[in-house]
């Protein structure tokens, strides 16, 4: 049996509050017949509003989800109650009925047919004419808007203040135009800037560094190899999964997965999940996208660790990585971190590589909530090291602390550290 699970790690896995908040109405052990649970598996069956009882599974090596009800969000109400159960411990271990056992099976088939696929992958031969085409598209737009943050230079910042955003979203658009996709987000981006303070400092740093991507672009056959790929990446050329299955660097180690947060634009749904290798101590980020109507990627659960081979995505640093292969059950994992400035030289190391890093995986190890000089929290070392926090509700991380040393995980960025959890040797772990 794997190690169950708490409370705050099922309830990470809600989709939205009410969910979670439902769920706690149906965990309940009198609600459910016929639970049980393996070294793989939960299941039950809940009464619902009709006669028939709402049969519910989770495959905790994933984990995945099954329920029978209609609810179209995913993990429902029943599927997270029923962790909850187990989570408390109120799910006895037993043998699978045949509806759980048959689903769990079509799954592993499932699985093997996709790991085969990935080891032998179609091979895909883009026509020359189509590449040249899109790379002269490419050249295009980038020469145009080198001239646009010329101008915009040239002319002042100022005007940037009174600007709508139809200045930015103008400038973007001809980048979409010219199939340079992720350069058009970043451009788009920096209409919000001038509405924050000391945003004259912020807009020339964001036009600078669009500078330097768009000379780097036009020098990319003088670059190192690993420093191309991060330019084409950030310019918008992407690299198709299975060529990262199939290529890619390949690093198998057990992954404590230290923080998840879901990010809306438009009408996309992104949800970045960090991991650390606890032999290798190297990040990963991996990523999961969801249109309106569908549900993101749920088998990364922070606060657990996995046995896992990740495909790494060439840029340098390496950093996003898709998940190749597992290795056995979920367990429990508590992620071993670093001081403040331990932190600081990976972060340098890292900038040092690729310039347009705009945030870094942070896990910090004994490290005590303070105020910060100009307000706010700060995350304070023994050593003195201190950096501040970016963090809207701090109550449930001060309550967890109690004053006390605690293992803080999240996002750096030059605006502070974004907190995604924390642990405390007594009072466990919070999900922020």
């Amino acid at each position: 049996m794997s190690d169950r699970w708490d409370r705050e790690q099922v309830l990470g896995l809600a989709p939205d509050a009410p969910s979670a908040k439902a769920a706690g109405g149906v965990a309940k052990p009198g609600k459910w017949a016929a639970t049980g649970c393996d070294g793989e598996a939960v299941w039950g069956e809940c009464q619902g509003s009709g006669k028939s009882a709402y049969r519910t599974c989770a495959d905790l090596t994933e984990p995945a989800f099954r329920c029978s009800c209609p609810s179209r969000k995913f993990p429902c109400k029943h599927a997270l109650g029923l962790l909850l159960l187990w989570a408390d411990g109120t799910v006895d271990t037993g043998p699978r009925p045949g509806w759980a056992a048959e689903w769990i099976e079509e799954r592993r088939e499932r699985a093997d047919k996709a790991a085969r696929r990935k080891a032998v992958p179609a091979a895909k031969t883009k026509d020359p004419k189509t590449v040249e085409r899109r790379e002269r598209r490419v050249d295009d737009g980038l020469a145009e808007l080198d001239q646009w943050l010329r101008d915009q230079v040239a002319h002042g910042l100022a005007q940037a203040e009174k600007a709508s955003y139809r200045l930015w979203d103008d400038a973007a658009r001809r980048l979409v135009d010219a199939q340079a996709g992720s350069l058009a987000g970043q451009v788009r981006g920096l209409a919000a800037i001038p509405r924050q303070p000391g945003w004259p400092d912020r807009l020339l740093e964001e036009y600078a560094l669009l500078r330097l991507l768009v000379r780097a672009y036009g020098r990319r056959d003088e670059l190192p190899e690993g420093l191309r790929d991060t330019v084409r990446s950030r310019v918008g050329f992407t690299v198709p999964q299975e060529e990262v299955l199939a290529a890619g660097e390949r690093v198998r180690d057990r992954w404590w997965v230290t923080g998840s947060r879901d990010t809306a634009q438009d009408l996309l749904t992104t949800r970045r999940v960090w991991l650390l290798g606890r032999r290798t101590r190297r990040p990963a980020l991996v990523l999961s996208f969801a249109a309106p109507g569908t549900s993101l990627d749920a088998s990364l659960i922070v606060g657990t660790e996995i046995d896992a081979e990740l495909a790494y995505y060439p840029g340098s640093p390496p950093l996003r990585a898709l998940v190749a292969e597992r290795h056995g059950a979920v367990a429990q994992g508590r992620p071993e971190g670093t001081s403040v400035q331990g932190f600081l030289d990976e972060h340098a190391a890292a900038v040092a590589r690729d310039p347009w890093l705009d945030r870094w995986p942070a896990t910090l190890e004994n490290v005590r909530l303070a105020r910060a000089a100009g307000g706010g929290l700060a995350v304070v070392d023994g050593a003195g090291g201190a950096l501040p926090l970016r963090l809207g509700d701090p109550w449930r991380l001060l309550a967890l602390s109690g004053g006390g040393p605690v293992t803080i995980a999240g996002e750096w960025s030059p605006r502070g550290l974004r907190p995604l959890a924390a642990w405390h040797d007594d009072e466990g772990s919070v999900v922020l």
